[in-house]
């Protein structure tokens, strides 16, 4: 078995709501297309210039990406040509996805203890913290764990469109009582928003690999072990951002690395502490960049 299986009921729950969920349920078409050219294993550059040219916006925030203290390149790039060679395809489909992501993450209806704003912070902080560890490992997809953990989230979107008085409960319960945020959501939404995000990352076609962390990076151990390493690194990732007080946390900041996880991400825990204090500032380069 490659990974532990919903049940029929979850399964269902998840996806009635996938199919009844509205805004957040499609990207931006400019999105889908750069998704598209970089998942195929025949395209150029220049097949992405093509794309990019035709959105200003995004354009302006490549260049802002490509020119900022995130990707330390020497020199100002102007030209969004050079901007793809330099960051490659894979960092540009991050950003193209993280400019989509903002929005979604920052609009909506507000929740008591519970802040669209705070939530993408967090997610900021996971995608930062995932880059790091895995440049730390030695790990060449560096940009795939940036993705994995800036929107391994975004189940919590589902949550607040389609339950939102629910996700004020769960909210509630977690901030006075502490305990397990996924064991809460399935106690009164009857689903967690790993299950909700893997099955809407599915819905928008995104890599396996990125749908499975999404789907486990509270329970990497529940995998196969030749599938846990991304998720654990996610995990990690997620429970330093808590520990940084970065965001909308989901872990207590006392919660301990356990000797299983630095096993699986093949790092040990002076390392992972180096990166523990990288983080605060790594995340405010980032979000002046992935903000609004």
């Amino acid at each position: 078995m490659v990974q532990a299986e919903l049940s029929q009921e979850t399964k269902a729950l998840v996806d009635n709501a996938i199919a009844d969920v509205g805004e957040i349920a499609t990207l931006p078409e400019v999105t889908v297309k750069i998704i598209e050219i970089v998942e195929n294993p025949k395209s150029t550059a220049r097949d992405l210039h093509d794309v990019i040219k035709n959105d200003p916006a995004l354009s302006a925030r490549i260049l802002k990406v490509v020119n900022s203290a995130f990707y330390g390149l020497p020199g100002q790039i102007s030209s969004i040509d050079r901007a793809i060679v330099l960051l490659g395809l894979s960092a540009v489909k991050n950003i193209a996805i993280a400019a989509s992501m903002t929005h979604l993450f920052t609009g909506g209806a507000s929740i008591d203890g519970f802040s669209g704003a705070d939530v993408w912070k967090h997610s900021i902080g996971i995608g930062v913290g995932s880059r790091l560890l895995s440049a730390a490992q030695g790990r060449p997809q560096v940009e795939e764990s940036f993705l994995a953990g800036l929107i391994s989230d975004l189940g919590l979107l589902v949550e607040r469109q389609l339950f939102a008085a629910e996700l004020g409960e769960v909210v509630g319960r977690f901030q006075h009582n502490g305990g397990n945020l996924c064991q809460i959501e399935s106690e009164i939404i009857g689903a967690d928003h790993q299950a909700f995000g893997m099955a809407l990352a599915k819905k928008w076609r995104f890599p396996q690999t990125i749908c499975t962390t999404i789907g486990y990076h509270h329970n990497p151990m529940l995998l196969a072990e030749m599938n846990r390493e991304l998720p654990a690194i996610v995990n990690v990732a997620d429970i330093l951002t808590c520990k940084a007080g970065i965001g909308f946390a989901q872990h207590d900041k006392n919660t301990e690395i356990t000797d299983e996880l630095y096993t699986l991400i093949k790092l040990d825990a002076a390392k992972v502490d180096e990166i523990l204090d990288q983080l605060p500032e790594q995340v405010s380069i980032a979000e002046g960049i992935f903000g609004e």
